[in-house]
């Protein structure tokens, strides 16, 4: 059981690991062992994340998704089958915590009358001051 937050739980039976041969270095046991980590996660066909946080993360994340609806998250950076699909959990674990938390949405609001005074008060100050640094006008 993957478990997110307290209101969100994946069973481990709705993901699918397979693994694949890892790039980088690592000498003549790279060429030998399936340490690469591909986990697939079907977000569509899931039961366990509500509606409104699969909406935000398929909004969000929709470059990672593939056609079939499907998530697709890789991981080599460790040299174990078991580092790098605690790494892809994580990873899922990390992407559903971003996008758990229903947004604050802005009201938009008007400025007071005092702060629109302010503001003009300011820009007067700052025109008067500059027309002081000004040579003065002779009137001949």
């Amino acid at each position: 059981m993957l478990i997110i937050n307290r209101l969100i739980s994946i069973p481990l039976s709705e993901l699918e690991f397979t693994y694949a041969r890892s790039g980088g270095p690592g000498g003549q046991n790279v060429n030998k062992v399936n340490s690469k980590a591909i986990m697939r996660w079907s977000i569509e066909a899931s039961v366990s994340v509500p509606p409104g946080v699969k909406a935000r993360f398929v909004a969000k994340f929709a470059n990672r998704i593939t056609a079939d609806g499907e998530l697709l998250l890789t991981s080599q950076i460790y040299r174990d089958q078991k580092g790098n699909a605690d790494a892809c959990l994580d990873k899922l674990r990390q992407m559903l915590l971003e996008v758990a938390e229903r947004p604050i949405v802005r009201k938009e609001t008007k400025p007071s009358l005092t702060a629109r005074a302010k503001r003009v008060d300011t820009k007067v100050n700052h025109s008067k001051k500059k027309s002081l640094r000004q040579r003065p006008k002779h009137d001949d």
